[in-house]
């Protein structure tokens, strides 16, 4: 009994480390270090996102939907994905002047996408129908909501758009206080 016991734990052992491996190499396929020559034009686009930020009508949009208590109105991402693209409250995040700016300032290329998010992860206005309505959990968002200018250090598909990118964010501050975070992709091509 003992001996059956012995090798049932060697097994358990060795199918544990086999797992552990192959979630590794899974990892390593589906991310890939940020290259040096792409580190220049993510630090470029991390200064950029900071400056948009700044924006008068972005701090005001942010300090609006944190003073309602958040943007979300009772919204859940479960709720969110449900709706259809046409939808008034996706309507929204895309309409007005704070969206339209959004949208003006993800015409660049080398982003694939731009959110401006309240304090509590929310979705205020962006370029498209963001894939989640609160990201409150997400790295952008909890690095960002730190303080400072942030950047993945991999590169991977863009959970939204597909296009292989590097997730860059930078808070919203009004008066050198974090209220919110604006979040984009920086394309990897």
């Amino acid at each position: 009994m003992f001996q059956f016991i012995g090798r049932r734990r060697v097994v358990q052992s060795v199918s544990l480390s086999v797992a552990a491996c192959l979630l590794a190499s899974v990892s390593l396929m589906s991310h890939a270090e940020v290259p040096a020559a792409l580190q220049p034009k993510v630090e470029k686009y991390k200064k950029q996102l900071t400056e948009w930020a700044a924006a008068p009508a972005m701090v005001a949009a942010v300090r609006d939907a944190n003073a309602k208590g958040g943007a979300g109105g009772g919204m859940t991402n479960a709720k969110w994905n449900d709706l259809e693209d046409k939808d008034p409250a996706v309507a929204a995040t895309l309409t007005g002047p704070v969206a339209s700016q959004i949208i003006k300032w993800e015409e660049d290329k080398n982003i694939n996408k731009l959110f401006l998010r309240d304090l509590k992860g929310n979705l205020i206005a962006g370029s498209s129908k963001a894939l989640l309505f609160n990201n409150a959990s997400r790295a952008p968002i909890v690095n960002a909501l730190k303080g400072a200018a942030w950047s993945d250090s991999d590169v991977k598909p863009d959970p939204s758009t597909q296009i292989k990118s590097v997730q860059i964010s930078t808070p919203v501050l009004d008066g050198g206080k974090v209220i919110g975070v604006l979040h984009a992709s920086v394309t990897a091509d």
